[in-house]
Order: structure tokens, then C-alpha cells, then sequence
């Protein structure tokens, strides 16, 4: 099936509205061997700039935040715990700092079937920061619309997880997710201890 990027503009908008959009939609990366590994999009969290406290770029403009500060529709990778890459999509125009995390995939193509939190996406897709920066609207590294005819999502949110730090803005209800998906990477009620687990 032929798939293609969604446009630019599609990401130069506020970024909670981007974020509830990216789901149901496809991750898709094309290797240079040819190879095609596709993920559909199930949760989210927005980060919503400089002001938003869990928001990297609360911190300023840095080497490690400067594609975030960047035009909208390029990605930005970073890594936690030194060993989970992180992918999320910039938005809104340059210069906002803004960007949505993906957060969990429910695999389609050429997929591990472990890919329940952003580390575990990251991996199963092959994104490492040797794509920081690249551009979404892009053959290699994009996302699309689903071709499949589906029935209407339904749409839940939550506060983001693993932001405590970020004092009032950590209870801010900015994590999205397909109601009832099975890839989802945390469901209301797990212990102290998954709910670790599914951070990475």
C-alpha cells in the first residue's frame, strides 16, 4: 500500500490537538535496506513549552532542545536512564518548544509485538538519536493516515507519568490514548512497581 506523509501543517497546530490527532495514526520507518517496520499510534502525552514545567524546554534553549525550539514536523530523540531512546513530534510554529511523546504503538508491519511505552517503541522501530532532528514529512521516518476504514476512536486522558517532578503540571491531564486498546502502556490500577516497568 502506498502510504505518505502527513503535510507539514498537520503538526503547526496547538499541541493538544496534534497530540489527540496522532492517534489511530501510523508510525511508519523504512530502512535502507528496505525493510518497513509500521506501528499504529495508541497514547500520547503533549508537552506544551517553555511554561509547561515537564517539558524539556522548560529548561531553555539547549544543544539537547533545539529541535524542539525548531519548525514543526521534525522529531526529536532523547534517551532516559542511558539506554531507552524517547521519540516525540514537534509542533506548533518555530520557536514554541513544543512537542507530543509517543508513547505506545499497536503493531502492524514488520513489528516485535513489545511496544507498550516509548522505550519499547523506540526499539521495536529501530529509532535511536541517529534520527534527532528528522524531518517527518520525509520517506524514511513519517507518519500517515491509516488506510483502513475504522470505527470512531474512543478517547481517554490522564495526567502524564513519570513527571512528578514538575510540581502542578504533573496532575495536568495531558496523556491520550485509544479507550479499551490493548498496546495501551498503563491501564488505571497497576502497582508502584509496573507502573516503573512502564515508563521505559
Amino acid at each position: 500500500m502506498k502510504l505518505s506523509p502527513l503535510p507539514r501543517a498537520f503538526y503547526d497546530r496547538d499541541t493538544q490537538l496534534v497530540a489527540r490527532d496522532l492517534l489511530g495514526k501510523l508510525l511508519v520507518h523504512r530502512t535502507t535496506n528496505g525493510a518497513e517496520r509500521i506501528g499504529r499510534i495508541v497514547e500520547v502525552e503533549a508537552y506544551l513549552g517553555p511554561h509547561d514545567l515537564a517539558a524539556h524546554t522548560s529548561k531553555g534553549n539547549t544543544p539537547r532542545t533545539r529541535v524542539m525550539f525548531g519548525p514543526p514536523g521534525h522529531a526529536y530523540i532523547y534517551l532516559i536512564y542511558g539506554m531507552h531512546h524517547c521519540m516525540n513530534v514537534v509542533t506548533e510554529p518555530d520557536g514554541t518548544g513544543a512537542a507530543v511523546l509517543l508513547r505506545a504503538l499497536e503493531p502492524v508491519s514488520g513489528l516485535d509485538p513489545n511496544t507498550r511505552g516509548p522505550g519499547r517503541l523506540c526499539k521495536a522501530m529501530g529509532i535511536d538519536r541517529s534520527h534527532y532532528g528528522a524531518d517527518l514529512c520525509g520517506p524514511e521516518l513519517f507518519l500517515t493516515r491509516d488506510p483502513q476504514p475504522r470505527p470512531p476512536l474512543e478517547i481517554a486522558n490522564s495526567p502524564r507519568i513519570g513527571v512528578d517532578y514538575a510540581g502542578e503540571w504533573a496532575k495536568c491531564p495531558l496523556r491520550f490514548y485509544i479507550q479499551g486498546n490493548a498496546y495501551v502502556s498503563r491501564v488505571p490500577g497497576p502497582s508502584r512497581r509496573q507502573q516503573k516497568k512502564n515508563m521505559l
